[in-house]
Order: structure tokens, then C-alpha cells, then sequence
């Protein structure tokens, strides 16, 4: 049996009241008391467990989302799934609030972590915009005692506790073994197109996408990244402007958002035989798979990452570590076939 309070009161020689004051930090407890307790506690073995404890203070979490607005699918449906978490909020004692800012905004998210009240705020999850101004004020947050992590893209310069998304990296290597598989050996040129080269995880998809494109199909040489801010019209625009311009694309890449662009831009050119290989399950990627516009689709669960943030925010303001394997977000691959 695992010791309990009971037990410690009983090796200590003292009340269960003091155990409780000890334990909890409380004053009005003498120096030679406490040092009986903690000795107690030391030689049984004792760990409390602090998830019970704060259910039996009715502890509530306050916690922030910060996301981008817009018309982007993936971002609305994180938005979705974090109201879905608003719901779930009397069972789980948190307090959820969420701030949007515009797409690949940093001063806006700036705006809105300076304005936060650490004693008002458990906890902080954003998407995140990677510039020195953003990791700036993310380190103030943390310095203040607010715990911060990072959602979907991440700020790897910054003191954030956790990052709550895919390994970006791993997802362009998977693009590329994908692209390089539906070419068939064939050479030819890869349309990559990005929404901003200042996100994180663009950056990394991009990176891990060159790194085994050069290595494994030297036939296939890259053409961008073509920034878009994911915005579907910029999109439908520069891939209908590249496919124009050179013959020689065989393949298109899309890395972020924008997917009715691209589809858009892809109608009309099934003579072409492209390889397109895109991220997240969406209406509209879901369309593009069934019909055959899209071989594939990169696609990481949303409501995973919500519920991955708040576990991780609660762990962190209880003084705990959260679980890697639990938090770990898996990188899904989706053909026509598979569909969810």
C-alpha cells in the first residue's frame, strides 16, 4: 500500500492538521515540526499526488489560446476543438479564453502576450509566428510565472515549456519519400509552396522536404518555396503562373494552407500527371484525394494538440512533468483509400 497522510501523522508524531500545513507550505508550523514531518516523509516513501489535491481544492486552470483568424480550414478547425475543450471545462476545472490574431502577425501576438496578467492566467498556448520579437515576449510570460507552449508551430528560441505539433521535419522528409515515389523515376522539377518561411514549421518541412529530395532523387530538383501567406487566392496564382511558365514541373508540394488555390489551380491540368502531395484532412484535400487532384495528404490531429496543451499547461503549473509518450503527435498519411 502506498503511504498516505495517515501514515506520516502517525511516524511524525504529529496531527493531521500539521501534516497538512507542512505539506502544503502553510504557516504557523515550528522549524523542528516541519523537519519531523519531512523526515516522515522521506523514509516512507511518501509522494503526493498533486492532481488529487488540487480536485479536492477545486482548483480551476485559467489558460489562453492564441490563434490566427482567416479563412484557414486547419486553423478553424483547431479553433473548433479548443471550443470543444470550453465545453469540457466544468470536468476538467480549466478556464479557457481565446485571443485570434491576424495570420503571421507577430506584433499582434506580442500585443496580446504583454497584455496577459500572470495573476490572472495559468497558462498560455499559441500558434506561433518565429521572430525575436515573439520569443521576447514569450520569455517575459515565463519570467513572470506563466507557463507557455507552443502549438502547432513552434519557437524553439523561446523558454516555452512544450511544443504540442508534429516533428515538421519529419513530415517534409515524409513529403519527399512520397513525391519521389509517385514520380516513378521520372525527372523533372517540385513546386513547393509555402504560406511564410517565418513559420517554424514551414521552415522545417521545407528543410526536411530539400534534405531527402536531393538525397534520394537527385532526378528532381526543387523550384521555391513560393511564399503565400496561405491565402487560397495567392496560391491558385502561383501555381496556375509556375505550371505556365515551365513544363518541366512534374510534382507540387504544398507545405501550408490555401489548399482551394491549389485545387483551383490544378483543374484542368490532369494531362499533366502531377504528383501532389499536401497537408491536412480538410473538406477541401478530402475532395482533392477522392477525385484523384492529390495523391496524398499530411495530416496531424488537432484535437490531439488541444488536449495535448492543456495537459501539459495543467502538469506544468502543478510542478509536474508531463508524460513524453502520451504528448507524442503522430504524423498520419492519407491516400483516397484510407480516408477517416
Amino acid at each position: 500500500m502506498r503511504p498516505t497522510v495517515h501514515d506520516i501523522a502517525a511516524e511524525a508524531g504529529v496531527s493531521l492538521a500539521t501534516v497538512d500545513r507542512v505539506l502544503n507550505a502553510r504557516p504557523g508550523v515550528r522549524q523542528k515540526t516541519v523537519d519531523k514531518v519531512e523526515a516522515a516523509v522521506h523514509r516512507l516513501g511518501y509522494v503526493r499526488d498533486v492532481s488529487a489535491a488540487n480536485l479536492a481544492k477545486r482548483r480551476v486552470y485559467p489558460l489562453v489560446f492564441i490563434v490566427p483568424g482567416g479563412p484557414n480550414s486547419f486553423m478553424r478547425g483547431l479553433e473548433a476543438e479548443i471550443r470543444a475543450a470550453m465545453q469540457r471545462s466544468p470536468v476538467e476545472r480549466t478556464s479557457i479564453r481565446i485571443e485570434t490574431v491576424p495570420p503571421f502577425d507577430a506584433k499582434a501576438i506580442v500585443r496580446v502576450l504583454n497584455s496577459l496578467d500572470p495573476a490572472e492566467v495559468t497558462g498560455v498556448a499559441l500558434v506561433a509566428t518565429d521572430t525575436p520579437e515573439v520569443a521576447a515576449a514569450v520569455d517575459r510570460l515565463v519570467g513572470k510565472g506563466v507557463h507557455v507552449a507552443t502549438l502547432v508551430s513552434d519557437l524553439p528560441g523561446s523558454q516555452r515549456v512544450h511544443f504540442c505539433g508534429i516533428d515538421n521535419l519529419a513530415a517534409g522528409r515524409t513529403a519527399a519519400g512520397l513525391i519521389g515515389r509517385f514520380c516513378g523515376g521520372r525527372a523533372g522539377k517540385v513546386l513547393v509552396v509555402a504560406g511564410s518561411m517565418k513559420l517554424s514549421d514551414h521552415m522545417d518541412r521545407a528543410s526536411g522536404f530539400a534534405e531527402v529530395l536531393n538525397a534520394e532523387f537527385p532526378g528532381l530538383e526543387i523550384v521555391g518555396p513560393v511564399e503565400t501567406n496561405d491565402e487560397a487566392d495567392r496560391v491558385s496564382e502561383a501555381v496556375t503562373t509556375a505550371l505556365k511558365a515551365d513544363n518541366g514541373i512534374i510534382a507540387i508540394y504544398s507545405l501550408g494552407a490555401g489548399t482551394r488555390g491549389l485545387i483551383e489551380a490544378l483543374s484542368g491540368q490532369e494531362q499533366r500527371k502531377l504528383a501532389v502531395v499536401a497537408h491536412e484532412v480538410t473538406e477541401h484535400s478530402r475532395q482533392a484525394l477522392t477525385d484523384g487532384l492529390f495523391d496524398a495528404v499530411i495530416n496531424q490531429d488537432c484535437g490531439h494538440e488541444v488536449r495535448s496543451a492543456i495537459r501539459v499547461l495543467k502538469a506544468r503549473a502543478d510542478g509536474l512533468v508531463p508524460l513524453s509518450a502520451q504528448e507524442r503527435i503522430r504524423i498520419d498519411i492519407f491516400l483516397k483509400d484510407n480516408l477517416p
